[in-house]
């Protein structure tokens, strides 16, 4: 089986719709893909009508979360999208969204880029605005080369000159809002320094403590020295080991199952689950 828990479309910062996003990993080979928009459940909809046969679809969001001024993502799979609590806190990350992108706007205008929140909002359109909108158009624009390369300090990274904060999850409450709702959690990509500061790894000890089911090691932004040691910490402290590609279409240069997990942790990341389950694709008819 190749298993690939964490892609994104149009329902964030991904560049196929959820119904394309399916399709496309069905013909990538992907047994199983996880739909891991950025606090939104938007896409589940239309992903599922879109499933194609042989494919099967795992929900699930990727939470934006801060502990001690670091910020940091957390991939919960299977949880029940209507829970109260946990979607309450999904809605006031979402709703912080559009002033925070307008704010960035505003900053950038500031250092002389001719940026504005139209054409930010036009490379979002129904997606929930985010960061790599803005580098986007910082790429439209000739300022940078990549959407990559808006994320340092010069621009859009944690405490860049355009950058603006958000509302947040505490790591320790996603975790435990997550688990009422029935769901799983996973720390993304932990370790990937090139993003901007990383929490320390002693932190990962005390996120178990709390409840955390895995990390993702295997990661395009993780070294292979460094998927080794995650790996290894993994294994210490009783977590899951994930891999997975982070897709976003056209927007990053990864690929649909350029990493992978393995199916006996996804196996077990099914059987905690209780907040939803794995959807087998019956043959998609959205168009």
């Amino acid at each position: 089986m190749r298993i690939d828990l964490h892609t994104h479309s149009t329902a964030s910062d991904g560049t196929d719709t959820p119904a394309e996003l399916v399709r496309n990993a069905a013909a990538a080979g992907l047994d199983v893909v996880a739909l891991t928009d950025h606090d939104t459940s938007r896409g589940y909809a239309e992903a599922v009508a879109a499933l194609p046969a042989g494919l099967t679809l795992v929900t699930g969001a990727e939470l934006s979360c801060r502990l001690d001024g670091v910020g940091l993502h957390m991939l919960a799979y299977l949880f029940d999208p209507d829970e109260p609590g946990l979607l309450r806190e999904r809605e006031l990350v979402r709703d912080d969204r559009v002033p925070r992108a307008q704010g960035m706007v505003t900053k950038l205008q500031d250092l002389g880029v001719p940026v504005t929140w139209e054409q930010v909002a036009r490379i979002a359109g129904d997606g929930s605005v985010g960061r790599p909108h803005v580098a986007e158009a910082l790429v439209e624009l000739g300022v940078v080369g990549s959407v990559s390369d808006a994320f340092t300090p010069d621009w859009l990274a944690d405490g860049g000159r355009a950058y603006v904060g958000k509302h947040e999850l505490d790591p320790f409450d996603a975790i435990r809002l997550v688990k009422a709702a029935g769901g799983v959690t996973v720390f993304a990509h932990p370790a990937a320094v090139k993003r901007g500061q990383v929490v320390p790894e002693s932190v990962m000890a005390d996120l178990a403590a709390a409840g955390l089911d895995g990390i993702e090691t295997d990661h395009m932004d993780h070294e292979p020295a460094t998927r080794a040691r995650l790996r290894g910490l993994a294994a210490d402290l009783g977590l899951l080991a994930t891999g997975s590609s982070d897709y976003h279409g056209s927007r990053k240069t990864c690929v649909l199952g350029e990493f992978t997990t393995d199916p006996e942790v996804y196996g077990e990341i099914t059987r905690r689950a209780t907040g939803a389950f794995p959807v087998p694709g019956a043959g998609g008819t959205t168009a």
